[in-house]
């Protein structure tokens, strides 16, 4: 098994493994650089759903999703559909995973079965990176601050972008989690601080004025929107990418229309932040 860097700021694709028949050697060094790096890529793989399950149970229990559609058989696997004739696909902003529970999700293990022959790449960005590379002002006036996270707007009633993505979200009667965070994270496995905010769920920043908060998130975005903090992963299908919610942000680009995208998902519980 060889693992290579994909940038600088975030991510490794992983070679020669068959993720379907690993060592416990093989499993340490993936679990390890999966921390370092926030993300690790691979392809040729050739998983069933058990199989996906059971590779996803070996980084901890199974997150059911409750808004995604799932996959027929398997309520563990989540469902990441764009069909021909949809214009709106799912991911298309820059995230982050289930900031918006008390125990936000560990990371997501997202399998590809069908891609278009262009487009639809998925682009990764690196929150401790981005962290470093702020000045110390900065780093200074984020000490101790605390964001409210929430996702009503996104998969509530009152959701306009949930009505664009029609039946492949469900459940709207179940939004409405709110979390607070600290807006630097330091990460509980590695003890690494990076930023932990981000544009689709971050509400405010606790206990400060709206202009301010707005204003502070604005440039906080701005600077991890930043390309050195970015890496562009290209599918295939039988290509696999995990995550880590704690380190990164994702952003599923929407750039085939016409064509049909099929991948599967399943994510994988986290620890208390703090």
């Amino acid at each position: 098994m060889r693992i290579e860097p994909s940038s600088e700021a975030v991510g490794a694709e992983v070679h020669d493994v068959d993720l379907r028949n690993m060592d416990d050697a093989q499993f340490v060094l993936l679990r390890n650089a999966f921390f370092d790096h926030g993300a690790l890529f691979f392809r040729n793989q050739y998983l069933s759903p058990e199989d996906h399950i059971a590779f996803a149970e070996l980084w901890g229990g199974i997150n059911i999703n409750r808004f995604f559609t799932p996959v027929d058989g398997y309520p563990q696997i989540a469902q990441v559909l764009k069909e021909p004739d949809q214009t709106v696909n799912i991911g298309g902003g820059w995230h982050t995973d289930h900031s918006y529970d008390h125990v936000p999700a560990m990371g997501s293990i997202l399998y590809a079965l069908e891609t278009p022959s262009e487009g639809g790449d998925t682009l990764f960005a690196g929150m401790q990176a981005a962290y470093e590379a702020l000045d110390d002002n900065m780093k200074q006036r984020l000490d101790g601050l605390q964001a409210l996270h929430g996702n009503a707007h996104i998969f509530g009633k009152q959701s306009d972008y949930r009505d664009e993505v029609g039946d492949r979200f469900g459940n709207q009667d179940k939004a409405g989690q709110e979390a607070v965070h600290p807006i630097v994270l330091a990460h509980p496995e590695t003890g690494k601080k990076g930023l932990y905010v981000n544009p689709a769920f971050t509400l405010r920043v606790i206990d400060m004025d709206a202009q301010e908060s707005a204003d502070l998130l604005t440039q906080l975005y701005a600077h991890i929107m930043q390309p050195q903090f970015h890496f562009r992963w290209q599918w295939s299908p039988g290509s696999l990418a995990m995550w880590d919610n704690r380190s990164t942000w994702h952003y599923a680009m929407n750039d085939y229309h016409g064509h049909r995208r099929l991948l599967h998902r399943i994510t994988v519980e986290g620890v208390a932040l703090h």
